[in-house]
């Protein structure tokens, strides 16, 4: 094997591990941020119409739904890369080597 080729996927490798932590960090990240920001809008607006807690609880419970929805298609995707089996990103080093 080529020292250029084991270069190459040991650099694909690495990239792929770094794409994974930010994928899944980020998601985490920005799901913190925005239960937060939810969670602070959604008391601001209870206290000063309490008569809307009701509907106002029900469209925070479907926002919340939304914004985990985006971080857990995001962890997935890292998952997917991490336990998945064939790196497509390797697949293709692999085949541009061979041909």
């Amino acid at each position: 094997m080529d020292m250029n080729l084991v270069a190459q996927v040991a650099n694909v490798q690495s990239m792929t591990s770094l794409a994974i932590a930010l994928l899944i960090g980020m998601a985490a990240f920005g799901t913190a941020i925005g239960f937060g920001l939810l969670g602070g809008k959604f008391l601001e607006g209870v206290s000063r119409q309490p008569e809307l807690a009701g509907m106002l609880t029900g469209r925070m419970f479907l926002m919340a739904g939304l914004l985990d929805a985006f971080s857990a298609i995001s962890i997935a995707m890292g998952l997917m890369l991490l336990f998945g089996g064939n790196n497509p990103l390797l697949e293709a080093v692999m085949q541009a080597a061979a041909g």
